[in-house]
């Protein structure tokens, strides 16, 4: 969800070239994938991590582990794994919580997951959320930040993990309860 509208763009660039603005300091995710014990693949993201099935595949199984604990194998069309920043996203329009831009949680919200009891969750601070694709004849995607893709294959593991590098973004002059209530239309009938 964008902090600053179209509307306040023009003054917030003026603001900001007279060096009259704030910045909220979001964290991010570094995210590796291994495949057969070689990394395939790394990058660092703002919002989201998601693992979900192409149109025609079928529900798809992910092992996945807190800190190297077991934590559930999610059956069901995928799993989002988000920063607050990215909780305004497609984890919330999965059902996943809102959570206020300076925590360091991260949320594991399942897609339209098998069991009606898999819930999302909110981790706690420094976790490593480790996610292994246990479905095989699958057609999988790891999309990042909306933008990126990279196929996944079975047995692929997916860590993520809270950055130590942080995004800094302007903030609005609109108080960020105010921006909720009306990108969201809180309050409206």
């Amino acid at each position: 969800m964008t902090e600053i509208s179209v509307e306040e763009l023009s003054s917030m660039i003026k603001g900001i070239l007279k060096g009259e603005y704030d910045v909220s300091d979001r964290i991010t995710l570094d995210v590796k994938v291994a495949r057969a014990g070689d990394d395939v693949f790394v990058l660092t993201v703002l919002n989201d991590v998601v693992i979900t099935k192409d149109a025609l595949a079928r529900i798809i199984d992910i092992e996945t582990y807190v800190n190297d604990e077991y934590l559930t194998t999610y059956k069901g069309d995928g799993l989002i794994l988000s920063t607050p920043t990215g909780s305004t996203g497609y984890s919330l329009a999965a059902g996943g919580p809102i959570l206020y831009p300076s925590l360091r949680n991260i949320i594991v919200t399942p897609i339209c997951p098998h069991t009606l009891t898999n819930r999302p969750i909110i981790l706690a601070e420094g976790v490593t959320i480790k996610a292994v694709l246990r479905s095989k004849n699958e057609r999988v995607v790891l999309t990042l930040d909306g933008q990126i893709g990279f196929p996944l294959e079975y047995g692929d593991m997916v860590t993520v993990k809270e950055s130590s590098r942080t995004t800094k973004l302007v903030k609005s002059k609109k108080g960020y309860f105010e921006i909720l209530r009306t990108k969201l239309k809180w309050g409206e009938r």
